[in-house]
């Protein structure tokens, strides 16, 4: 009898010490024996953070058939989920209410939309059918909480990841544009960086450009229309790319210095390069000047998901 009531208070101990070292663990246990259909995602225990790519020992392999379109309100909802998991990791998974007020900020989105609750709700479910998005049930709360599995789905660095959320929630955009924003996520060096990262999405057939990438003013979108958004996309392109009256085309700007070329008188030629030197010089500043504002932007974009991220938290 006296060794039995040892054993009981051995056990009791025991179990205290589990519980103070791994108290989620415990929970996540109790919580899986009241509702065993919770075991969707008890392979993620730490689940306010995102895996890093860095110590996945291979290649994620796709989980069922490969993504090669969503539509609009798939594509905002899922970008929300990895947006936030680089910019606000504390706050996530994400409640409902969370994903429902990210979708709807006016700050970084494009177009400005007003889903409810409801709607997002079946985005999530729709998603949750693709295998790009979980339902996670944390050790703190009963509150469903959703994370995305794109890492699952697609083999791809930390900045293409960043690089095509940011044009899931944007849509087309300049390749100095793309760098700056995608930069609030994850680190984008420089242009060279971000077109090598380009490279690798285009020929994952994610990620389509009005023209080739070293071109000036070439402009860059994702890949994942459906079929009658992308038909329009093509018509938009395609008007963009042989109108002769673009400024950023290179073969007029080509035509242009030729001329000048045959038309100056040689004795000119001194005055007309310091000119040019100075043009350049010029651009260079402004260039400068425009991706110092782009970081600025950058800046006030993550504040301003703080400060929605905790109006959401607060009930506003």
């Amino acid at each position: 009898m006296i060794q039995r009531s040892f054993q009981h208070v051995g056990h009791d101990f025991h179990v205290l010490a589990c519980r103070r070292q791994f108290p989620e663990t415990l929970d996540l246990i109790a919580s899986l024996r009241e509702n065993p259909c919770q075991l969707e995602l008890n392979e993620s225990l730490d689940t306010h953070s995102e895996e890093p790519e860095s110590i996945m020992s291979e290649p994620a392999k796709p989980d069922g058939p490969p993504i090669t379109q969503l539509s609009k309100s798939q594509r905002r909802v899922l970008g929300v989920l990895v947006e936030k998991a680089f910019t606000t990791p504390e706050y996530y998974p994400l409640t409902l209410k969370a994903v429902t007020t990210s979708c709807n900020q006016k700050s970084n989105r494009h177009p400005i939309v007003n889903y409810s609750e409801d709607d997002v709700l079946d985005v999530l479910d729709q998603l949750r059918e693709l295998r790009l998005v979980a339902v996670v049930h944390t050790g703190t709360g009963r509150t469903e909480r959703f994370r995305h599995y794109m890492r699952r789905q697609f083999t791809m660095t930390e900045p293409q990841l960043a690089i095509l959320i940011e044009l899931l929630l944007r849509g087309r955009q300049s390749a100095g544009e793309l760098r700056s924003r995608a930069s609030r996520m994850v680190s984008v060096g420089g242009l060279q960086e971000l077109r090598d990262e380009l490279t690798g999405l285009i020929e994952m057939k994610l990620v389509q450009t009005s023209g080739s990438l070293e071109r000036r003013g070439v402009e860059i979108d994702h890949n994942l229309y459906q079929p009658a958004e992308d038909a329009l996309r093509d018509t938009e392109l395609g008007q963009m790319v042989t109108d002769s009256g673009t400024p950023f085309q290179p073969a007029l700007q080509a035509t242009t210095h030729s001329q000048l070329a045959t038309e100056v008188p040689p004795t000119d030629n001194t005055r007309i390069e310091a000119h040019e030197t100075s043009i350049e010089q010029l651009r260079l500043d402004s260039r400068k000047l425009r991706d110092e504002l782009e970081g600025l932007k950058a800046q006030v974009s993550r504040l301003t998901d703080l400060v929605d991220q905790l109006r959401c938290d607060l009930g506003g």
